[in-house]
């Protein structure tokens, strides 16, 4: 898959403010800082579509990404960061979860995980939830620029043992910074969106 046209068509806090349900819709969920509007920009290939920031936590609402006026991309509030106020991340939580479990064009969600560490308890409470939905399927490992390409099975391997995952989960290790890994998780939402 090539994306030819994308743009921010909605943000959204509650149900209401989604767009209409007229396209099929692949989520990404991940840590806060995990690099998810790095990987958007990079999928798109648009440098500014979604708002990079230094500081962690500062998507706080689902923003919908029209993609070839084929799909959209939704990008989830990133979970588990601490310095956030308890109430404003449990707010998040709520905005998440029913917009996972309501949502009947959800059709899979890429988890966003850092290669370079073993999924955190949070990263496994989301794969955990995920699965129970019926709704996961794809890993995006994050930060690959970061570990040798010597040490890139081994850590598949690790976030592989540790989610416990199955045989039919893709591990796609993807780098922003040295534009890799993107096609390949394109090629895989592809396969969803035609499943």
């Amino acid at each position: 898959m090539k994306v030819v046209r994308s743009e921010l068509e909605q943000i959204a806090v509650k149900a209401s403010q989604y767009p209409p349900a007229d396209l099929p819709e692949v989520a990404f969920a991940g840590r806060s800082n995990v690099g998810k509007s790095s990987l958007l920009n990079l999928l798109t290939g648009r440098k500014k579509l979604a708002y990079v920031s230094g500081s962690p936590g500062k998507t706080r609402t689902i923003n919908f990404y029209r993609i070839n006026d084929e799909f959209r991309i939704v990008d989830l509030p990133g979970y588990g960061y601490a310095k956030v106020a308890k109430s404003l991340s449990e707010s998040w939580g709520e905005m998440m979860e029913r917009y996972l479990q309501e949502r009947e064009n959800l059709v899979t969600v890429v988890q966003l995980v850092d290669i370079r560490h073993a999924p955190t308890k949070q990263d496994i409470s989301m794969h955990n939830y995920l699965e129970h939905y019926g709704i996961g399927g794809i890993i995006a490992a994050t930060k690959a620029d970061k570990i040798s390409r010597n040490q890139t099975q081994k850590h598949i391997k690790q976030i592989r043992e540790t989610l416990s995952l199955s045989g039919e989960y893709a591990v796609i290790p993807v780098s922003s910074l040295k534009k890799t890994g993107h096609q390949e998780l394109l090629d895989v939402i592809e396969g969803y969106l035609e499943g």
